[in-house]
């Protein structure tokens, strides 16, 4: 159909060019045929879907700390008072006893009789339970699930997420995802000793006095390795359950050391990192850890 043309000529575009109010643009194509669908067995928790926190504190912005220990949950701002003044309370390593004291709860590191308290509300810390066959990455080139797509809507928010560590795609169980780098860091380093625990279904009937060997020591091809604990839970008719607890991070390094003395992994389930522990969490699900398992996760890196 023609246009009306305006005086000098040219085309009137300014009306019926318009799509429809509430009209959707076309959708895309799905991907590629064949693709994996993404999120396919990950139904999420409750609690991974964002939430802004309340009434954040401005980058810099210094609160009185008897109100930031209120807003934590310690205790009421009176009672917060009372503890400020019998010496219980303690910012970036110093005691304060003066009311007056202000802090930037998005910096200062604030303990009460020796344990940290979350006043930074800006920090996630979170508990996933991969999925068998996810990558254990933020994203894939091969359009394989991982474990970004189950965070997608937190970043999406704006929230800068990533897992501590990894697991293997066919392990399964407790990963840790957070936006705090320096508790990330410790916790994957050995030499805080943060153990994990792993349920194993092994090849062949685990005698119980395996454990003996694995805690004085397996040399593997980059070194000696010792597990902290080992216990074997059931063994019948070929098949065993295990249950192997050590602090090294090395890659693969429970399938390996198994593997060393025999007993190849058939499923790997990893339950435990520190205090944190995975409980009925289903697959692909996440959940916001709670205040005493994030404060015994800085306790145990020394944070």
């Amino acid at each position: 159909m023609n246009r009306p043309a305006r005086r000098d000529g040219t085309p009137d575009r300014t009306r019926n060019d318009k799509p429809k109010q509430g009209s959707k643009p076309p959708q895309k194509q799905a991907g590629r045929q064949g693709a994996v669908p993404r999120l396919s067995n990950a139904k999420p928790a409750r609690s991974q879907h964002a939430t802004p926190a309340s009434d954040p504190a401005t980058p810099g912005e210094q609160i009185r700390l008897q109100k930031v220990l209120a807003q934590a949950g310690v205790a009421s701002r009176r009672v917060a008072e009372e503890m400020i003044a019998d010496g219980r309370v303690e910012v970036d390593g110093e005691i304060v006893t003066e009311q007056g004291r202000r802090v930037d709860p998005n910096t200062a590191v604030v303990r009460v009789d020796g344990v940290r308290v979350m006043v930074n509300e800006n920090l996630v810390h979170l508990a996933l339970n991969k999925p068998r066959g996810w990558q254990s990455t933020m994203s894939d080139d091969m359009g394989r699930p991982c474990v970004g797509d189950i965070v997608a809507e937190r970043v999406a928010a704006g929230q800068r997420l990533f897992h501590v560590g990894r697991l293997d795609a066919d392990t399964e169980g407790l990963l840790l995802v957070t936006n705090d780098g320096d508790l990330a860091h410790r916790l994957m380093h050995p030499s805080y000793e943060v153990p994990k625990t792993y349920l194993a279904w092994v090849q062949g009937e685990v005698p119980r006095s395996l454990g003996n060997k694995l805690r004085s020591g397996v040399e593997l091809e980059d070194g000696p390795v010792k597990a902290d604990r080992f216990s074997v839970l059931e063994a019948s008719e070929g098949r065993s359950m295990v249950r192997v607890v050590l602090h090294e991070g090395r890659k693969h390094i429970v399938r390996r050391l198994l593997a060393e003395v025999g007993h190849p992994v058939e499923r790997l389930v990893r339950t435990h990192v520190g205090a944190v522990t995975l409980g009925d969490q289903r697959p692909g699900s996440l959940r916001v850890l709670g205040r005493d398992e994030v404060t015994a996760l800085y306790k145990a890196v020394g944070l």
